[in-house]
């Protein structure tokens, strides 16, 4: 039977019998194209293929499609969730502190004027906000 194997690139057609092995296929697939067989994974029907099977116990007919792929190599997962609440988990709680209240109405006018104009030079052009990085006219 003709079965074919879909690698990265291209698809490979293969002549086998039903007493073939995974193993024999891994071997022939190493071999030419010169890859290192024990990272080569078979899989068919999204499920991976053990070297022990032959062709009829995996359920292979003629014309099926076999992929090839090469095995990644874990560790570390960026942001896994075996991690997810670590941080807030570990903070300590800080009571809120008591704040004084802000000023309203004529209070509030009476710090913006003297903040504005009496402890201030008088300064030429636009006036600046607080945050301003701008360089004081000379």
């Amino acid at each position: 039977m003709q079965v074919f194997v879909r690698g990265d690139t291209e698809l490979i057609p293969l002549e086998l019998e039903n007493d073939h092995t995974v193993q024999d296929i891994r071997e022939y697939i190493a071999d030419e194209y010169d890859v290192d067989m024990n990272e080569l994974v078979l899989s068919y029907h999204g499920t991976l293929l053990n070297d022990e099977q032959t062709i009829e116990q995996c359920g292979l007919i003629s014309g099926s499609t076999l992929y090839a792929t090469m095995k990644l190599f874990g560790g570390k997962v960026h942001g896994s969730l075996a991690r997810a609440g670590k941080v807030k988990g570990q903070t300590p709680k800080v009571a809120k502190q008591e704040k004084r209240k802000k000023k309203t109405g004529r209070a509030k006018r009476r710090l913006q004027y003297k903040q504005r104009f009496v402890n201030k030079v008088t300064g030429v052009g636009r006036r600046r906000g607080p945050n301003s990085n701008q360089q004081a006219a000379s």
